[in-house]
């Protein structure tokens, strides 16, 4: 299936009838500067548009509004091409706000957070909650959930779970593909899930993590046709080569845009798109999210045009929205005037036609709404653990330990002596960066609880951190260095139904609620972003050399698709090899 725009003969009519100064236009945009993505160079020329379309690019339209953009540059508005709004910790209603003055007017999301938490209820939240707003957010049904087989999430999806939900005009596909055993093993209900993606709209994602030759064959006989887990330029070509598009991370936890540059040229940056994944409220409003992407490009030494491109056109591409992405006639009217091309800096966001941004804020917010909670704000439901169960003893000389890899999601696995006391249990070490890594699943009582040893944080003496997100099943984990500023943490949590819980010298310094399914804050935007600042300012407490965004960072070490080392509910976690392995 093709995403299109489906006009009534009336609006036909009256395109035709702007393009041709037979009629006004709705609004014309004059004396700008056009970025032609497709041809990657600048025009001058006005902008006709009408009932929410493009109906003409050329001289002298004359509309019943005109906006003047005064030498400014016209660009197509960005398409942020992966995202777990979930991520954000908030609602689909609150995030929108955060992101639309950035210029970002479309997105595509996977909800395998929230469903992995809630299941159909989860997803079913996600897409109601989005219904009216000023922005298109589409949905890509989660294809794992759980991730593996491998920890204990919240519920379990199957094929015949996901497939009522293409009948909702927002599901345009299948999300990543991140269960890449299940598709080498050609797993029944695995390939089902394809099969239906494939049937309903072709669009499949994927999750090609550490992933060799012979398994991206796998995965591109199936379908398969993009990924956003590359971490190095060779990866990127490699994909590329094999025909797949690639989209450029850069969020909160993966900053591979750096990297992955170096792989983009004239000749390929067509297959070449941008994308968050996962990004935290706080860096959200301070810098956008697509925009971001394009001026770190640029500045890095892209193209700006090609910037741009990527940043639009070629996301839209990817899944097949072929009425965006692009200033042309016929497009949806959705337009950023932006007064410095390298900068990004955005004056103005168009959407359907209408200002819905200036200066960087809303022309007008929409109410916040706390409506459809209903079984959604109950989630932690975790047996009582105490200090006992978090320790850990070694059984060998040397141990098995994650260590953190800053700004990437993937870690290294290294081995070393650890400190221990009298008895032979870990005595985590501030002054070796060694920290206990906890992980106690939370949905269904079941008292599973996996620990093991975690270098990287910096974390100073008796402090902790613990939170309910947790990728991707989303039990609590929690890092520290000392057994009772974990406790105290996850007690936290545990009381207030979710959230992000930072302790020193035995008391909570930092908190924040996050009610909704344990991811999402229940509260509007600017209260959500007001409580994440507290937050920050209590980790630089706990680690004041940090360089990377501690949270983000915690959460990732829960995924056991993500090499190399990982940690879930049942313990320590070897993932090149896909098996739990000793501490």
């Amino acid at each position: 299936m093709t995403i299109q725009q489906n006009p009534s003969i009336e609006e036909y009519t009256k395109r035709i009838g702007v393009s041709q100064r037979k009629l006004p236009a709705d609004l014309v945009i004059k004396n700008g500067k056009i970025i032609n993505v497709y041809t990657l160079e600048i025009i001058s020329a006005d902008i006709a548009i009408a009932d929410g379309y493009i109906a003409a690019i050329g001289e002298n339209y004359e509309g019943l509004q005109v906006i003047d953009a005064d030498g400014c540059f016209l660009s197509p508005s960005f398409i942020d091409g992966h995202i777990h709004i979930e991520s954000t910790n908030l609602t689909p209603s609150e995030f929108a706000k955060a992101v639309l003055p950035h210029g970002v007017t479309t997105i595509i999301t996977d909800p395998h957070e929230i469903a992995n938490v809630l299941g159909k209820k989860g997803i079913e939240y996600m897409l109601n909650n989005a219904e009216g707003l000023p922005m298109d957010i589409f949905y890509v049904l989660p294809s794992s959930v759980p991730a593996t087989s491998f920890e204990h999430a919240g519920a379990l999806l199957k094929a015949e779970d996901l497939k009522p939900f293409y009948d909702h005009p927002s599901v345009i596909g299948l999300a990543e593909v991140m269960d890449y055993p299940a598709v080498m093993n050609a797993d029944s209900d695995m390939l089902h899930k394809i099969k239906d993606a494939a049937h309903y709209s072709g669009l499949i994602d994927g999750h090609l993590a550490g992933l060799s030759t012979n398994e991206i064959n796998g995965y591109l006989s199936v379908g398969i046709r993009n990924d956003h887990e590359c971490t190095t330029a060779a990866e990127a070509l490699e994909r590329v080569r094999l025909g797949m598009r690639v989209m450029i991370r850069q969020g909160s936890g993966s900053k591979n845009l750096p990297a992955l540059l170096e792989a983009v040229n004239e000749k390929n940056a067509s297959r070449f798109s941008f994308c968050t994944d996962d990004k935290h409220i706080d860096e959200l409003i301070e810098e956008g999210s697509i925009n971001h992407c394009v001026k770190e490009a640029i500045a890095l030494g892209l193209d700006p045009l090609t910037a741009y491109q990527m940043g639009t056109l070629n996301a839209a591409q990817v899944y097949q929205l072929h009425d965006r992405g692009a200033i042309s006639p016929g497009m949806k009217a959705d337009i950023l005037v932006v007064s410095d091309l390298e900068k990004v800096d955005i004056k103005t966001v168009i959407k359907d036609g209408k200002v819905i941004a200036h200066n960087s804020a809303l022309i007008k917010e929409w109410p916040h709404t706390t409506s459809g909670l209903e079984g959604c704000v109950e989630s932690v439901n975790m047996k009582p653990i105490t200090v006992t169960d978090l320790k850990i003893k070694p059984e060998e000389a040397i141990a098995n330990i994650i260590e953190i890899i800053p700004n990437q999601i993937v870690t290294r696995h290294t081995k070393s002596t650890v400190p221990t006391d009298s008895e032979g249990y870990f005595l985590p070490s501030a002054e070796q960066d060694l920290q206990k890594l906890v992980v106690a699943e939370r949905h269904h009582a079941r008292g599973t609880l996996g620990a093991c040893i975690v270098k990287g944080f910096n974390l100073t003496p008796d402090s902790a951190i613990a939170s309910t997100v947790a990728h991707d099943s989303h039990n609590i984990i929690a890092a520290g260095t000392s057994d009772e500023a974990i406790m105290k943490a996850i007690d936290w949590l545990n009381d207030h139904q979710g959230g992000f819980a930072v302790v020193k010298d035995g008391k909570v310094i930092g908190a924040m609620e996050l009610r909704l399914a344990g991811l999402m804050s229940i509260k509007p935007m600017k209260e959500a972003a007001a409580e994440m600042e507290t937050i920050q300012h209590a980790l630089k407490v706990v680690s004041p050399s940090a360089s990377f965004h501690l949270f983000s960072i915690l959460s990732f070490l829960a995924l056991p698709v993500i090499p190399a080392l990982k940690l879930t509910d049942i313990g320590l976690f070897n993932v090149r090899t896909f098996s739990h392995i000793k501490v």
